[in-house]
């Protein structure tokens, strides 16, 4: 007749399996929780584990069936010899055995492995790697036929295994999540940077261009001496030259030609060739697509025209600078200068200004989706010019017109509401 094993081997095996089991529950945890762009940056820098694990995580059905295997083989084999030890020596009390050893496993073989992987998930990942790689080709053949029968099941809730890859793909909304819960991980100038990156996705170039009627441009019906003074007091190096209205461009002039442009002038001769060629963008290109195209085309002004070819605005390579690195010190003192705040809340400003600066400026949410101005969504919210001082309510936001010029608002009052 066979001896029992001794209490001493039984004892030391149960220890050995629970260790075994901790490994597993904290191999899954760290797994599953691990970062994987700190992995890839890991691998980046030749670290053969993360590298492991990478490849271990692109394979996520096979790398939870090999460490529940190994995980529940642990267990269930612990469960036995616990039965054995209480059967043999204890009087058979097998409900105390396995309440004792229920609580065990939780302390020592679950909770604790598993709260040790998610305080450090990528070492934990890293460290655990080689090993289930060996696990993983020696469990295969059980493997393969335990995925098949779960992929079967799995179909009947029409659902992958393999779509939890497409986990680690963030939206542009999930980014910017990202980016305000970095903290201090990212300084917070460069967090608005990129998120002003990621937010001109949604943006065309009709949202930051300069309306024609802020446009300074040469009309060459004016006198010499009001030209010669725009040329001196301009902010850019290219000024639009028109007759009349700016539809009527005849080109663009560089500062540089400026002297033989006032000569042409003030000699009656012609000054178109002097005059660059007009560059012209659509109002609804995409804002990252026109900042690439005046990289392409070697250009950074361009005339803004709509879908009947009618000049629209203007816009600049800087104006796409701005919107993602922010106003500039001297923008910002002219926006304070637009929008005039009040002791009660409120702000008074231009009807032709912008919606999205007066939010962006004052952490507003007036609505922009289908007017660009103030003067254009109030006209619009009326469905007419409106042709004397009113208020309207829009959303929480009170408008009061306060002076009406030429069908145009010119001053209006803006409070927020509760």
């Amino acid at each position: 007749m066979q001896e029992d094993p001794s209490l001493f081997f039984l004892f030391g095996s149960l220890i050995i399996l629970l260790i075994v089991s901790a490994f597993f529950s904290g191999s899954e945890t760290g797994m599953m929780a691990a970062n994987k762009i700190k992995l890839r940056n890991l691998s980046k820098k030749r670290h053969r584990g993360a590298k492991r694990a990478l490849k271990l995580l692109k394979k996520p059905d096979l790398l939870l069936s090999t460490i529940l295997v190994g995980n529940n083989f642990a267990n269930i084999l612990a469960s036995a010899i616990v039965t054995i030890i209480m059967i043999n020596y204890f009087g058979g009390n097998v409900l105390l055995g396995s309440i004792i050893l229920t609580l065990v496993i939780l302390i020592f073989s679950e909770i604790t492995p598993k709260t040790m992987a998610a305080i450090k998930p990528e070492s934990i990942a890293t460290g655990s790697s080689f090993l289930l790689k060996g696990l993983l080709f020696i469990f295969k053949p059980l493997i393969a036929v335990t995925n098949f029968i779960s992929s079967k099941v799995l179909r009947l809730f029409n659902m992958n295994a393999r779509d939890a890859n497409d986990n680690d793909n963030l939206n542009t909304e999930e980014l910017k999540t990202l980016l305000d819960e970095s903290g201090d991980l990212i300084p917070k100038q460069y967090r608005g940077m990129l998120s002003s990156i990621l937010g001109m996705e949604e943006l065309v170039v009709e949202d930051i261009m300069t309306p024609t009627s802020e446009i300074i441009g040469i009309d060459l019906n004016q006198s010499y001496k009001k030209t010669k003074k725009i040329i001196e007091s301009a902010e850019f190096t290219r000024l639009p030259v028109f007759k009349d209205y700016i539809d009527n461009e005849l080109g663009m002039l560089h500062l540089k030609d400026s002297h033989s442009f006032l000569d042409k002038i003030e000699s009656n001769e012609k000054v178109e060739k002097v005059l660059m060629d007009s560059y012209f963008v659509s109002q609804s290109t995409a804002l990252m697509k026109q900042l690439k195209e005046f990289q392409v085309n070697d250009k950074n002004m361009a005339l803004v025209v709509d879908e009947y070819g009618e000049i629209q605005g203007l816009i600049t390579i800087e104006d796409i600078f701005k919107e993602i690195v922010g106003k500039f010190g001297s923008a910002r003192v002219e926006l304070e200068k637009e929008f005039t705040k009040l002791k009660d809340g409120s702000v008074v400003t231009d009807g032709n200004s912008k919606i999205r600066d007066l939010n962006k400026f004052l952490g507003w949410s007036i609505p922009e989706n289908n007017s660009k101005t103030i003067n254009g969504l109030i006209t619009d919210y009326l469905d007419q010019i409106p042709q004397a001082n009113l208020c309207v309510q829009i959303n929480q936001y009170r408008f009061e017109v306060l002076e009406i010029d030429d069908n145009s608002i010119d001053r209006i009052k803006i409070r927020k509401g509760k």
